[in-house]
């Protein structure tokens, strides 16, 4: 009996493909589940509903309010878990595999909408970096700032993670402002439906924000532009094919790959059998060789052993991976189950054969393999395979067996393994397992070039390390060379992908208008009322105070130092403070200056100034001596509300200057301040 075709969720609803497609099959069972294709999709169409509904709508909202549906989304999908673990367990995957797949991309929706807030301001641009003077008067300056690209990121998913894929592409993107059309790989894109039915079902998202397509992209790369971006994950092989295409090259589209890797453990020579680092490394090797049935683009593949420990390491690896059951996820005892499906351990059972012609299987029978609660030949079902090779073949170095498969190496210094290492030709992670601190840096130094990220684990670490095959939101996954070439992730970085840089050249008064952020040197308001009465609905960038002058006397500078134990002889010593070529005599403490602009600056009554939490950008421009009269200058730089909260946040520039007129601290003053009742 023909299964229903899976639906594709393009220009704000459901569609039904046009033909029979082709099947997909329960990995465990071998039994037909569902059909895919695109067939009577209208790829030019989906992008332009991404770029006319989708965009709009989402460029309407700030970075804050963008944050917060975020945070909604990944509460709304938590609720409903255990709906896609069920789906899940037909991809092969365990339920802790599942968990990893499914809360790992919950968690990063949830990691972007709280960076979100945090990071980025309550509004739409970006401000990248200080503001570039560019003229001696200060009336021409310059500043970058980051806008949301006008177009669509489309993602082309690998099968392996058929929801942390689509969900840690989407999420950056999502709170850059753009929307993205997700293509799955098709022998796991029921479960990518699935997810997308309830994000679509939770009614959250903006009309156009997200569009999904099952099966093949048709023409929709012939229909890309310049403000349009791909994230692609899959093989090198189709990466190269994409990134070709004549409209990228034509378009100069942004496209990142994220491919092939043949990452690597290595083990350090301190790391002897019964340290806990030796037991740190096989125990991690096994997980990443089981965890998703070793289905991971992290897995460790090259496996870097000191030659004088290489028993060891195969002879503890293989004791615990005779332990490991095979077998369909929801069977009792079962640790790893199937591939993703028969054609994957085809291709795996092709790639064995490739790696043992340069050395041999020590553990594993890519062939057979006992499974419980399940036809082993029905469904995708492979042996963890454990090998060891001779380092010198290029093999280990090449073939890249995308599954429960690793290769152990011997090596013999230090240069031999960072030797080694970078014939892989990038990687998207590495792990080097040391307790020597000089090791560790002379490895990571030495790798990092061929490497996207890189783990130190010891015993100083392990019992809150994330592990060597887990990419997290606020580190950079993607790697060079074989690995892709891309990035993704990585915190902020992966919003900013999404969006344009542009330096901007204006008079500081128009720069103010066009970012929002006071410019020194453009205009200030000085008002009757005090800045620290108004409410944060009644600030305006520009509001200032200024208030002084304070002298400051020895006095001063003497009960301080006494206050405060800071005792230091530039200002407490007048003969070594006259021989210190900087200053020339006694001066006050910085500190002390500040402290004095804030009783100069500071409204004490209550009021709707909440508290001050954080100085930044602190900088002492010159020296204050005794008799120096100091005035504060203090101005609403930035105004940063709060959607869910009765308060906001306001950056105030702070000028101290001294009776010449001369600077001798700036900073922003970060503070509180509540809204109306």
């Amino acid at each position: 009996m023909t299964s229903t075709p899976l639906r594709s969720y393009v220009q704000g609803e459901w569609h039904s493909p046009a033909d029979e497609g082709r099947p997909l099959y329960d990995a465990v069972t071998g039994a037909e589940i569902a059909r895919v294709s695109s067939a009577g999709v209208d790829f030019a169409g989906v992008l332009e509903h991404g770029r006319l509904v989708g965009g709009p709508a989402l460029r309407d909202l700030t970075f804050h309010q963008r944050a917060g549906l975020l945070k909604a989304l990944g509460g709304h999908l938590r609720e409903h878990r255990d709906e896609l673990y069920q789906v899940s367990a037909q991809t092969g995957a365990t339920l802790g595999d599942s968990k990893f797949d499914v809360d790992g991309g919950i968690g990063t929706l949830l990691a972007y909408a709280s960076k979100g807030r945090r990071e980025l301001p309550n509004d739409t641009v970006y401000l990248d970096g200080d503001v570039e003077p560019l003229s001696k008067r200060g009336s021409f300056v310059g500043q970058h700032v980051f806008t949301s690209l006008r177009g669509v990121a489309v993602q082309v998913n690998a099968f392996n993670f058929p929801v942390w894929g689509p969900l840690e592409k989407f999420a950056p993107a999502f709170l850059a402002g753009v929307p993205t059309v997700v293509k799955p790989a098709s022998p796991t894109a029921f479960l990518t439906a699935k997810l997308v039915e309830l994000v679509v079902g939770s009614g959250l998202l903006p009309n156009g924000a997200l569009q999904f397509v099952a099966g093949g992209l048709g023409d929709l790369f012939d229909h890309l532009t310049e403000q349009d971006l791909v994230s692609f994950t899959g093989s090198a092989a189709t990466a190269a094919t994409l990134r070709a295409h004549p409209t990228i090259v034509r378009r100069a589209v942004r496209f990142s790959a994220e491919a092939d890797s043949l990452n690597l453990s290595i083990l350090g020579p301190d790391a002897a059998p019964g340290s806990d680092e030796f037991d740190l490394y096989v125990n991690q090797l096994v997980a990443e060789m089981t965890v998703k049935a070793g289905q991971k683009c992290t897995a460790i593949r090259r496996a870097f052993v000191p030659a004088e420990h290489v028993d060891a390491v195969v002879d503890a690896v293989t004791a615990k991976l005779a332990k490991v059951v095979v077998g369909a996820p929801g069977a009792d005892g079962v640790r790893m189950g199937a591939l993703a499906s028969r054609e994957q351990r085809e291709e795996v059972r092709r790639s064995v054969k490739a790696l043992a012609d340069a050395g041999q299987i020590v553990f594993g029978d890519p062939e057979k393999v006992e499974v419980l609660g399940a036809d082993p030949e029905r469904g995708a079902f492979i042996s963890p395979i454990l090998l060891t090779a001779d380092p010198e073949r290029d093999e280990p170095h090449e073939v890249e067996a995308f599954g429960p498969v690793s290769t152990v190496l011997a090596y013999r210094s230090t240069a031999h393994v960072v030797e080694l290492a970078a014939r892989g030709l990038g990687s998207l992670v590495g792990s080097v397992v040391t307790a020597d601190l000089a090791f560790a840096r002379e490895v990571v130094l030495g790798v990092a070039p061929w490497h996207g990220r890189l783990l130190v684990l010891n015993a100083r670490d392990a019992g809150e390390s994330t592990g060597h095959g887990s990419p997290l939101p606020a580190l950079v996954h993607g790697g060079p060379g074989r690995a892709g070439g891309g990035e993704e992730l990585g915190g902020i970085r992966g919003v900013l992908h999404h969006m344009q840089r542009t330096a901007i050249q204006a008079d500081p008064d128009t720069l103010t208008a066009i970012t929002g952020r006071w410019v020194v040197g453009s205009e200030r308001t000085v008002t009757d009322v005090h800045p620290f009465r108004k409410h944060l609905e009644e600030l305006r960038i520009g509001d200032t105070i200024v208030a002084g002058p304070r002298t400051v006397t020895q006095e001063d500078v003497e009960h301080f130092a006494e206050f405060t134990g800071d005792t230091f002889y530039a200002h407490m010593d007048a003969e070594a403070a006259a021989a210190n070529p900087f200053f020339g005599e006694r001066v006050a403490h910085g500190y002390l200056v500040v402290s004095l602009a804030a009783g100069l600056f500071v409204d004490p009554a209550p009021g709707p100034v909440l508290a001050n939490f954080g100085v930044d950008n602190l900088r002492f421009l010159a020296p204050t001596k005794f008799g120096d009269e100091l005035t504060v200058t203090l101005t609403a730089k930035q105004i940063t509300p709060r959607d869910t909260a009765a308060y906001g946040e306001v950056r105030w520039d702070a000028d101290i200057t001294r009776g010449d007129g001369e600077s001798v601290a700036r900073y922003d003053v970060l503070t509180l301040v509540a809204k109306l009742p």
